[in-house]
């Protein structure tokens, strides 16, 4: 953590403005497993597990490989599994251990996530105590390193449609693991590339049992060998490619996969919610496919989770690196002959604090998910209503901390400057390594699609209970909400109840009622639109129901992206609330309405069209925004120090205090230049 000896002394508060008190606030900011993640950085702060940048690929990847195993032998990483087979029935304790290592080098903190939160897991979570036993261990151990063959090159979210089939032989007692053409190769597959032995391989359950017809029972997963543990060479009827050098992530060996009626025996199915008789009987607890189908990915909700908070995590990384910078850096002259500080110019505040307050609210957002996560996952919360809260949170968390991180560390990227530029201080390699966060574990955009559709679905339940005369004042109340917002008067009452003092305007903004109030009312009113658009639909043919769906895609990704800001900014008041530091909560309280002012600066059209503010209460916003960029400015070191990471974290030389050093020997040079008389005379000012 930057020590307080090494901020400038402009960037320190003065005497009579509230001071955060760092250390509590680090230590609320680090959550209930607050010592699962001290130790886990402490993993992210030793060398042997950081990434060298610039490494080439092959070397790359054989020292990630050996981290994963010095990780599995030494540093408590499975905690998620059973205490029976050296686990520790930690849910939520295991990822948050797992986020920290996006510190040390992303390629690590995936590929962990590979072996562990999605190879064995599929084991432990779609598997049954057989398949604990026989293939866990090893899985745990990495003695087994191995790949989770879901993605199809021709289908990734759709995993529905996916082309690899199974089917069973009833005389062999054997399921056909089978690739009928080449859209339907596994891809983007971590350890398919070169290090995985083995995979979890999802395909098409396909039975034909006595005297029946062939059926096919949708998706399962089966274990599968894939490779020779001593040669390295592909077993029989299986093959692939590298996918080579990506865009960032080179310590994971991605791959393709593909079978040629590959045999493996019955009880390879993982069969927890699916199985099948030595006759080719299939059977399952869950009688509806739909519903077996989302019941099995949602065991898996887990990546979506622990993705969430690797980005923010990263999103904090390039806002300590780039806010320490900012505070030493100087440029340009300023009133009293000495150059600025960067973060002392109003447009670097504009660029960089409305990003700290983001991230302190995906930060608690993010904690109130870990909770839900291991509520469900522990066993004390695990019904239907509490698995489908938690994925919808997921799916609302996911896209709105990764897409946030990557326009983090851009921005953080270009405050920096050319120095951002360069590999050591990490900017850029963060940037690569994230990319793609946006698109695994469920592209973002389909995964606000599936916020939405829960959006829409409890509104229809909320209107089916209600009685026909209620759903009849429902309608007429939203059609006269609409009217009255849309006509001056809201507006006019806003104005004359400002009186022309923006006091009383700023007033409203700042309360916490208010900003409430306009981020729910926003929600409410888009999905309550959407809802009356695609009611028609239920009485149309597919087709027609389908085309009116997608004709309003985009208002529905914009409610689900309302709603996820929401639930952040009511993450953000309860963590506000729990604070006891009475200066720690001010400068929090200014920071959380910095974020909630910001999502409505962010949607200003949307709130003027709808007739929510009025264009004086409108102006308003922006210029509290910049009142409060103020206020925070003296605090903005303070506020990333918080983050908790230390120098051995950032490895970015420019916010090493180097800086600092080298500003502070320029300013030394001129001073005694200019007090010795031997400073030139500027051009403009010789006669």
């Amino acid at each position: 953590m930057t020590t307080t000896a090494e901020r400038p002394a402009a960037a320190a508060p003065v005497s009579d403005e509230p001071r955060i008190d760092v250390a509590a606030l680090a230590e609320q900011l680090l959550g209930p497993y607050a010592e699962l993640r001290k130790q886990a950085r402490a993993v992210a702060g030793d060398p042997e597990f950081q990434k060298i940048e610039g490494q080439p690929l092959a070397e790359h990847r054989e020292r990630v490989l050996h981290q994963l195993r010095q990780l599995a032998e030494h540093h408590d990483v499975l905690r998620a599994f059973p205490a029976r087979l050296g686990g520790a029935d930690d849910h939520g304790g295991s990822l948050s251990r797992f986020e920290e290592l996006v510190a040390a080098d992303p390629s690590l903190q995936i590929k962990a996530g590979v072996q562990w939160g999605l190879f064995a897991s599929a084991i432990l979570h779609l598997g049954t105590e057989r398949h604990h036993d026989a293939f866990l261990p090893d899985a745990m151990s990495v003695a087994v390193p191995g790949a989770f063959a879901m993605t199809e090159t021709g289908h990734g979210s759709d995993v529905a449609a996916i082309g690899t089939t199974a089917e069973y032989d009833a005389a062999t007692q054997e399921f056909v693991i089978h690739t009928p053409f080449r859209a339907a190769w596994k891809d983007y597959l971590g350890n398919a590339g070169q290090h995985g032995t083995a995979a979890v391989v999802f395909a098409q359950l396909v039975t034909a049992p006595p005297g029946g017809e062939r059926v096919n029972h949708g998706v399962h997963a089966f274990y599968v060998p894939i490779r020779d543990a001593a040669t390295g060479e592909w077993l029989p009827g299986v093959g692939g490619e590298d996918d080579g050098l990506k865009g960032g992530l080179n310590g994971i060996d991605n791959g393709r996969l593909h079978f040629d009626h590959v045999r493996v025996p019955r009880t390879s199915l993982l069969n927890r919610y699916g199985d099948v008789a030595e006759d080719g009987t299939y059977s399952s607890p869950i009688a509806s496919p739909g519903r077996r189908f989302f019941t099995m990915l949602g065991t898996l909700v887990q990546g979506r989770v622990s993705l969430d908070g690797a980005a923010v995590n990263a999103s904090k990384l390039s806002l300590a690196i780039a806010v320490t910078y900012a505070n030493q850096r100087r440029q340009f002259a300023g009133a009293a002959g000495e150059e600025v500080t960067l973060l002392d110019y109003g447009q670097h505040q504009r660029r960089l604090l409305p990003l700290v307050a983001q991230t302190y609210a995906g930060t608690f957002a993010h904690e109130e998910l870990l909770a839900a996560f291991d509520d469900v996952f522990s066993g004390r919360g695990d019904t239907p209503e509490g698995r489908e809260d938690l994925e919808t949170l997921a799916a609302s968390l996911k896209p709105t901390s990764t897409w946030n991180a990557m326009t983090t560390i851009q921005t953080a990227r270009e405050a920096c400057g050319g120095a951002g530029f360069l590999a050591e201080n990490r900017l850029t390699g963060l940037h690569q390594d994230m990319d793609v966060y946006v698109t695994f574990e469920g592209d973002n955009t389909v995964l606000y699609q599936l916020v939405a559709k829960r959006l829409l679905t409890d509104y229809a339940r909320s209107l089916k209970g209600a009685g026909a005369g209620d759903v009849a004042r429902l309608v007429a109340g939203r059609a006269a909400d609409a009217a009255l917002h849309r006509t001056p008067l809201v507006r006019a009452v806003q104005t004359l109840a400002d009186a022309g003092d923006k006091r009383r305007s700023v007033g409203q903004l700042r309360d916490e009622a208010a900003q409430r109030e306009l981020l729910t009312d926003r929600v409410e009113t888009m999905v309550a639109e959407i809802a009356n658009a695609l009611r028609p639909a239920s009485k149309m043919p597919a087709a027609e129901a389908a085309a009116l769906f997608n004709a309003h895609q985009h208002e529905l990704i914009e409610a689900a992206r309302a709603h996820a800001e929401r639930v952040q900014w009511e993450a953000f008041t309860r963590g506000v609330a729990a604070v006891q530091d009475p200066a720690t909560k001010q400068v929090l309280t200014w920071v959380r309405d910095l974020f909630g002012l910001t999502l409505v600066e962010r949607h200003l059209a949307w709130y003027l069209v709808n007739g929510r503010l009025s264009a004086g209460r409108a102006r308003t916003v922006t210029s509290y925004i910049d009142r409060l960029l103020t206020r925070l400015r003296p605090h903005a070191q303070d506020l990333v120090d918080a983050f908790g990471y230390g120098p051995e974290h950032l490895r970015a030389p420019i916010a090493s205090g180097a800086e600092r050093e080298r500003q502070d020997e320029a300013r030394a040079y001129y001073r005694t230049q200019r007090a010795s008389g031997d400073a030139p005379v500027p051009e403009k000012h010789h006669r």
